[in-house]
């Protein structure tokens, strides 16, 4: 495959932006450097471009570097500028966007360059959680510029064109003794499969500059703001059939959870977030009657749709993510529990699994369940139960709510037994549990639905909650098990 033209960093800002939006600020700014014969390679405006514009008429900053100018490494000066439209965008609340092409903090000015990524990376701290932070890594980007993308809210790579790493291969020769190239440290595939740090990976500068457009589109410019409303032109009141029969009536059948959110979301329309990583978990964003809604799903087609240590972190950052901007959490769940093994455990899924655990427990945004089959052991309280907040939940008479399986369950509850009573056994386990009216009962769940008003359901639900007030304790900060 022919490889996708590279673009300059004015031609991606201006892909980014509405047309003729983008108004440049220090574009006249040069480094003071004289170490190394620097003062003879001064260029107007240091190899980062910087400024505000706007995409689909809202206000957003922005900034880019340059690679073409010494590398696009990080000088003081550069940094002041990026420092500058990082308040702006404080101040204005509006979301910031970086488009990372940098070789790292620019070795001729020592400390002074090291300095400058303390201010982004300060101030990128400052921002989390009132402005959506972006980063497009759009070339390679070794050492610190690696972490103040790290410290945003969503990452974009290119493929083909991305790396991402602290240390480079060279580097990692000299110490470990292990060979390997730039894509293998730290490429597009890496890091969307793998390590989890890139959320989006595109297959070209044009596909990852438009993804961040639609991204933007879904999200509010602040978190005292909701998300922009589209005009309701898909049913409210729509039944969605193709969902009678979506769960098999083998619990041991896999089938694709999207396949019941796309239908619910307006127009069918799904966005999905870290699609290639953590696959036993989906997360993203779709619109319910013309507002932003945030999906949580467990995916029976990988792993069983089990917790492991990827899928918990992957749901919890999505999770805090959307109670940060005043979006809804929707929870589709079929979980069988946590992924068993000692990997898993050595791995540490206990602290792990309680991110996501405490993200929900945390959450003070409209939050609404809906389990379609299994709701097994902790599992079923760490997926947004009713008793840590969750204000509406729902299951089709497929859910299975218990402590564990019934084969489980059996083979220690009557494990003298024998083979044929403990069938009998299992009989009367899934007769008592095999369905959701105990939880019902008890006002664990609030209502059990037919699959095909799912969609009406949880716009209803939405609805009811969408005045909510909440807040948690007074604290500086919670001490989450990161």
């Amino acid at each position: 495959m022919e490889q996708a033209k590279k673009l300059s960093v004015r031609e991606r800002i201006n892909i980014l932006l509405d047309k003729d939006t983008f108004v440049e600020v220090d574009r006249f700014v040069k480094h003071h450097c004289t170490n190394f014969g620097m003062e003879q390679k001064r260029v107007a405006g240091d190899g980062v471009v910087a400024g505000y514009g706007k995409i689909d008429g809202r206000i957003v900053f922005v900034y880019g570097f340059d690679f073409d100018v010494l590398g696009g490494s990080l000088s003081a000066a550069n940094a002041a500028k990026i420092a500058k439209v990082q308040d702006a965008a404080l101040k204005n609340g509006a979301p910031i966007i970086g488009l990372n092409d940098s070789g790292g903090a620019r070795i001729q000015e020592g400390i002074e360059s090291l300095s400058g990524f303390g201010e982004i990376f300060y101030r990128n701290v400052q921002a989390s959680g009132v402005i959506p932070q972006i980063s497009a890594i759009m070339g390679p980007c070794a050492g610190g510029s690696c972490y103040s993308p790290a410290l945003t809210d969503f990452i974009l790579m290119v493929r083909g064109e991305s790396q991402m790493f602290i240390t480079g291969p060279n580097v990692v020769k000299q110490v470990t003794n292990e060979e390997c190239d730039k894509e293998s440290l730290g490429g597009t595939e890496v890091h969307s499969t793998k390590s989890g740090v890139c959320q989006f990976a595109c297959d070209s500068d044009e596909e990852c500059l438009m993804t961040i457009r639609e991204l933007i589109g879904f999200l509010p410019s602040n978190n005292m703001e909701d998300a922009p409303v589209h005009p309701a032109t898909d049913e409210v009141t729509r039944e969605v059939h193709e969902l009678e029969g979506i769960v098999p009536a083998n619990p041991n059948v896999p089938y694709n959870i999207k396949d019941i959110i796309e239908p619910i979301c307006d127009h069918q329309y799904f966005f999905e977030v870290a699609p290639n990583f953590a696959k036993n978990i989906v997360v993203g964003f779709g619109r319910m009657a013309g507002r932003t809604v945030g999906f949580v799903a467990n995916q029976p087609q990988v792993l069983a749709g089990s917790l492991d240590i990827d899928a918990s972190e992957k749901g919890a950052r999505f999770v805090r993510f959307c109670d940060c901007f005043n979006i809804p959490i929707v929870t589709i769940e079929d979980v069988p529990g946590f992924l068993p093994g000692m990997n898993q455990e050595h791995g540490g899924i206990i602290r792990h699994g309680a991110k996501l655990l405490y993200a929900y427990a945390e959450a003070t945004v409209p939050k609404v369940t809906l389990i379609t089959r299994k709701a097994y052991g902790g599992a079923y309280i760490v997926m947004n139960c009713k008793q840590l907040g969750a204000d509406v939940n729902l299951a089709y008479e497929s859910a299975e709510i218990a402590v564990m399986g019934a084969k489980g369950a059996v083979s220690i509850l009557y494990r003298k037994e024998t083979p044929e009573q403990q069938a009998e056994r299992i009989k009367e386990y899934e007769a008592k549990f095999n369905n959701p009216y105990c939880a019902a009962e008890l006002g664990f769940i609030d209502d059990i639905i037919a699959p095909s008003d799912t969609r009406k359901a949880i716009i209803k639900a939405l609805e009811c909650c969408r005045n909510k007030n909440q807040s948690n304790p007074p604290k500086k900060h919670g001490n989450m098990p990161v």
